[in-house]
């Protein structure tokens, strides 16, 4: 296996929900830490949603490993930024045998 070249820090966030007195509540995104990444892109396509066309694009996001539980560890539905970008991540893996390194695969969405 050839050695990862983590060289972009992202920010893993989380979504939190906060109540917004009226019964309902507001979704915000928490941030959880930065971590070394790297990040390749894979395949994207244009989708129109509610008559905007957006471009959807899927990255692999690899980082360090990071034992389950920990809250370093990602999970789908948390998402990584970097400046205005944000990737979302849909699938986590173990990148090796040792888990020294775990694969995220994400999607970046945004309007053309």
């Amino acid at each position: 296996m050839k050695t990862p070249r983590l060289n972009r820090q992202l920010v893993l966030e989380a979504p939190q929900r906060i109540e917004d007195g009226a019964g309902g509540y507001v979704e915000t995104w928490q941030p959880l830490g930065t971590l070394w990444a790297q990040v390749t892109a894979r395949s994207g396509r244009e989708l129109a949603q509610s008559g905007a066309s957006v471009s959807a694009m899927s990255y692999k996001i690899v980082i360090r490993g990071a034992p389950f539980g920990d809250a370093k560890r990602p999970r789908p539905e948390q998402r990584f930024r970097e400046g205005e970008r944000v990737f979302v991540i849909k699938a986590v893996a173990e990148n090796d045998a040792n888990g020294r390194y775990i694969t995220c695969f994400a999607t970046e969405e945004s309007t053309v």
